[in-house]
Formats: C-alpha cells, structure tokens, sequence
C-alpha cells in the first residue's frame, strides 16, 4: 500500500475570507459536497470571527448543519480567541484551529494582541479544549517571515511550536502565510522539530506566493510530514498579511503527492468541477497548473495520461 497523506481543504475558509464578492452559503456547501465527492476527507469549512473583520466568514453557524456527513470525514473550525471557540464548540466541530503569529506586528493586526498575549491565549483554548475533548491544532503564522517585519530567525517558529505542545496542543502547523520560504528554511525549521516530536503530529500549509509552493510541499514530504493544507483552485489569501496570494492548488499538492508515491485518495478529474465552482462563484479565473496542462492536452485530441 502507498504511503497516506493527508490533505486539508481549506478553500472554503482561507480561500474565501478575503474575496471581494461574496459567496453565498448554498454556494459553499455545494463546494463542499464536490470536493468530498473528489475524495476530500479533512476539511476546514470556517472560522469563527468577527463579521465585521471578516464579512465572508458571517455563516459559520449557518454553513455548519449544511456540510456533508459521515464518519469519515474530518472538520475543523478555525478560531481567533475564546469566544469563536466557545462557538465553534456549540456548533460542534470536533477540532478547532488556533493561530499564532511570529511577531507582535502580525499578532497585533491579526489578533489585537501582541505576541506573548496571543501565546497565553492560546494556551487558555488549549486547556479548555482538552477539558472539553476537543483536539487542537496550533498555526505557527508568519514562520518564515513577517509580512511587516520581514524574515524571523528559524528558532522563533520552533520556540513557538515547542510551547504550544508543552501547553498540550495535539497538532503544530507550520505556516508560510505570505509564500516567502524556500526549501532550504522549511529544513531547518521542520528538521529538529521533526526530531523532538514526531513528523505525525505536523501540518504545512504553504502560499505560492513566489512560485516555490511544491518545492517546500516536497521538502516537508522528504522530512515524514504527511498532513498539508491546500485550497482548491488556488483560492486564498490573508486579509491581514499585505501581499499574500492564494494558497498551494490542491490539484497541484494532489498531482504532486501522487506522482510521488502518497496516496491522498483525492481524485483531480474530480476537482475539477469544484475549481469550476468557486471560480464561478468568485468571478475570478482559478485552477493550478495540473489543470491548464490537462486542458491543453485535452485541446489537442488527447486524454491527459496522470500517473
């Protein structure tokens, strides 16, 4: 049997919260059912903030009851603070999404806290969590470089990470939120981290913002990481972090993966009545790269041949 990876979805969360048209949540959970039929099993669908900060996340409650069922399939909720986690705790999502950004600059934007508040707080939801059996997984944001203080010395993100499973976090990701790491960073970042605790209990998630989006996937892939997050078509972008563009493809990170050996159980024929979606939905072209070589293909009379 090849080797599991796991993918997360988050189109529908990070991909959507900083467009400009506003997707409606019939639309949403369309999407979501097309990128489950594809095979997709772990999904981020929404975060729990306020409406005003981030006006395409308002339906998290009522997108919730909306969203496909089933034993195999794996939510989480992204949450900013106590309160967006005690609503994602009632609308009953069984892991929640913490962030935690590298510098005072971003915490501060993103939170309205500075570093070390934003630290204490998240070790509040974790100890919350754990009482109440949620799992918790932790975003390190901003690990290679702050999008207003620029580049962060390899031991603040692993500091970061180190505390935040001293304080009980199940899961640590590793996030490249403005697409500004290389291969050679996600090395030395994830390798002693790696060491310490176990590739298992690591996400990556990565934007391609500069084009070395699969470079750095591989170089995670190469060190045992097996969990990465993707948005569908590309879709993505933080509304707090000046320059970030959309998220690694998942067609791409799918291609990628499989190609290499990992079997992620996602279908990219599939995927593409789901880019098909949320470009629609958007108004905005989207698709990765696997998609425009599959058409070009297709263009000239042939049947893409994948793997």
């Amino acid at each position: 049997m090849a080797d599991q990876a796991i993918i997360n979805e988050v189109g529908l969360r990070d991909g959507l919260q900083n467009q400009p048209v506003t997707v409606d949540t019939d639309t949403k959970a369309r999407l979501a059912r097309l990128l489950v039929d594809a095979g997709m099993r772990y999904l981020e669908p929404v975060s729990f903030v306020s409406p005003k900060a981030i006006p395409q996340m308002a339906d998290a409650a009522a997108l919730t009851p909306l969203l496909p069922q089933g034993d195999h399939l794996h939510y989480t909720a992204l949450i900013p603070n106590l309160k967006g986690y005690q609503l994602a705790k009632e609308a009953g999502y069984p892991t929640v999404a913490l962030v935690l950004s590298t510098t005072d600059s971003f915490n501060e934007r993103n939170l309205r806290m500075s570093l070390e508040q934003a630290a204490q707080s998240c070790e509040a939801i974790i100890a919350a969590a754990r009482e109440d059996g949620i799992a918790t997984r932790t975003y390190i944001s901003g690990a290679f470089a702050c999008p207003y203080d620029g580049p962060v010395p390899v031991s603040l993100p692993q500091q970061l990470a180190e505390r935040m499973f001293a304080a009980g976090s199940d899961e640590v990701a590793i996030a490249d939120t403005i697409g500004a790491g290389n291969p050679q960073q996600m090395k030395a970042i994830m390798a002693p981290l790696i060491r310490d605790f176990g590739a298992e209990r690591f996400y990556v998630h990565l934007h391609d913002t500069r084009g070395l989006a699969a470079a750095m996937a591989w170089e995670a892939a190469d060190l045992g990481v097996r969990k990465f997050d993707a948005s569908v078509g590309g879709l993505g972008g933080c509304p707090f972090a000046p320059g970030a563009t959309g998220n690694m493809a998942t067609e791409d990170l799918v291609y990628l993966l499989e190609s290499c050996g990992l079997n992620t159980g996602i279908q990219i024929e599939g995927l593409r009545e789901a880019v098909a979606l949320a470009a629609e939905a958007t108004q905005r072209p989207l698709g990765g790269r696997i998609l425009d070589w599959m058409a070009s293909q297709e263009k000239q009379g042939k049947t893409p041949c994948l793997w």
